[in-house]
């Protein structure tokens, strides 16, 4: 599961700065008008208008108790409601209703296949050549973006962006293992066999970091250059590797 913060994806502050409520989350005239028409009760009426500037801001539906409570009481404050009067859709179906209000009142035509095929899409293009989780999903949220579409939940970006990384790592794994003859795969296996005297593998060995610039020194890392290049010389006749940036 790849960390929430570590994405772009769009979510509300765990503090949310004093002025933001008023600047970002103050209905219209026009829509308060609207919400007061769609509504029939007091608790649906400020969950109808949270909603609607949550998802202005955001691109996707929030759960209303992950509204910070200042950005409720703002919008209960604007539509003259007690503080006792909670937010809240009280069933499915009413909040079924209410995205598909929000929805049409801004224009939005909610097509959940298309967005995902659209995320899959860029996934898979950028996929080849970047590795972090985290850096995929944000590839898919610019591509979204930019199509308008309405943000699939970040759980599913992130199961997503798990399978396409997954087959495509398989696939070029199992691409470069076809192209290993024997010979190069037994000298890969030899690395991690333990020196029985010291303790270290062959591997450990070619982690050795580099010591003082001293001409002796020097000498030594040619050698561990040369012994370097006589072990990947089997495998630079191996083409197409896509090069994968793994940050």
């Amino acid at each position: 599961m790849t960390a929430i913060d570590r994405a772009a994806y769009p979510r509300f502050k765990r503090v949310v700065p004093a002025r933001e409520p008023a600047e970002a989350f103050t209905p219209t005239v026009a829509e308060v008008a609207w919400a007061r028409e769609k509504t029939q009760s007091d608790q649906h009426l400020p969950a109808l208008v949270v909603w609607l500037k949550s998802y202005q801001r955001l691109r996707h539906f929030p759960k209303l108790d992950e509204v910070p409570t200042a950005v409720v009481e703002h919008v209960r404050g604007l539509l003259d409601l007690f503080g006792e009067v909670t937010a809240e859709h009280d069933a499915d179906r009413t909040a079924k209703w209410h995205r598909g209000l929000v929805r049409s009142f801004m224009g939005v035509k909610y097509d959940s296949g298309k967005a995902r095929a659209i995320a899959e899409e860029a996934i898979r293009r950028a996929v080849t050549t970047r590795d972090n989780p985290a850096d995929l999903i944000n590839v898919a949220l610019e591509e979204l973006m930019r199509a308008r579409r309405e943000l699939p939940g970040f759980s599913t970006l992130d199961r997503m962006v798990a399978a396409i990384r997954t087959e495509t790592n398989t696939a070029l794994y199992t691409m470069v293992a076809a192209r290993i003859d024997l010979a190069a795969k037994a000298r890969l296996t030899r690395l991690l066999w333990l020196d029985p005297t010291s303790g270290r593998s062959d591997f450990d060995r070619l982690k050795t970091p580099a010591k003082a610039a001293t001409l002796g020194k020097l000498k030594l890392r040619l050698a561990h250059l040369q012994a370097l290049q006589e072990l990947t010389a089997p495998f630079t006749r191996i083409p197409a590797i896509p090069l994968i940036q793994l940050n």
